[in-house]
């Protein structure tokens, strides 16, 4: 499993391959035409988008697309159970690198709602991001990050609960996942878009840096696993998922 391998196009998996200084300008470019189109037929788009550090880049360049960003609602794909101004908290990530320049005028919805301690359960916060997804509406894009594991969004593969977050008949938008050994950089519980939320949008994102991920893609590419939550978005043929890939 060397690192030249590149995956090919499948189905309802497109692959784009580009270099590292042009991947989230090319990204920002094509995500900006699907909010303008959604906005263009339903007078809204919502755009769905995960937190860490990796879409960083990917927010940067997106906030200066010129779009009507007033038109578009913010929905995290998954979020510490942290409060929304707390340092590690992707809504506050979300805020400092996307909300900013021509992007401030969209509207964000947040998934944990209070601003300081002391918070409700994970499990009563999954209900209320439930409930405010929902009512956001349908994801136009959605972006996904992996990590070198084979998780996405909040879906670990040491997960108590994967196989009810991966279950797509599960009607819950949302679920907790509280990992008994959770990343000691962001050590808490946390709530997540189920799979079925996940394949919910009409169109998903897969930005795809480094060797280790690119190892950890061909690994899932070849079939799904638990082991690697990620390879589900793969196997699917439900979603379009497009996988931008640098070199």
């Amino acid at each position: 499993m060397g690192n030249t391998w590149l995956p090919e196009s499948r189905g309802t998996l497109t692959v784009h391959t580009v270099s590292q200084a042009e991947l989230n300008v090319r990204l920002a470019q094509d995500m900006a035409q699907r909010l303008a189109e959604a906005i263009q037929a339903r007078g809204f788009a919502v755009l769905s988008v995960s937190g860490g550090r990796s879409p960083v880049a990917l927010f940067e360049a997106l906030r200066v697309m010129d779009i009507d960003w007033s038109r578009v609602r913010i929905t995290l794909v998954d979020e510490r159970c942290v409060p929304r101004l707390h340092p590690d908290s992707n809504a506050l990530l979300v805020q400092t690198h996307l909300l900013q320049n021509l992007a401030a005028k969209a509207q964000l919805v947040f998934m944990v709602p209070r601003a300081t301690e002391p918070l409700e359960s994970p499990t009563t916060l999954a209900q209320a991001a439930s409930m405010a997804l929902s009512a956001a509406g349908t994801a136009d894009v959605l972006v996904l990050g992996m990590g070198a594991d084979g998780h996405t969004a909040s879906l670990f593969p040491d997960a108590p609960n994967l196989a009810e977050a991966l279950d797509l008949r599960n009607t819950k938008s949302c679920v907790a996942i509280e990992l008994k050994s959770p990343p000691p950089n962001a050590p808490y519980a946390r709530i997540t878009q189920t799979l079925a939320q996940i394949l919910s949008a009409r169109h998903i994102v897969l930005p795809v840096t480094g060797a280790d991920k690119r190892l950890t893609l061909q690994q899932a590419w070849t079939a799904a696993t638990p082991a690697l939550p990620i390879s589900f978005v793969l196997h699917q043929t439900q979603t379009p998922v497009a996988v931008w890939l640098s070199n």
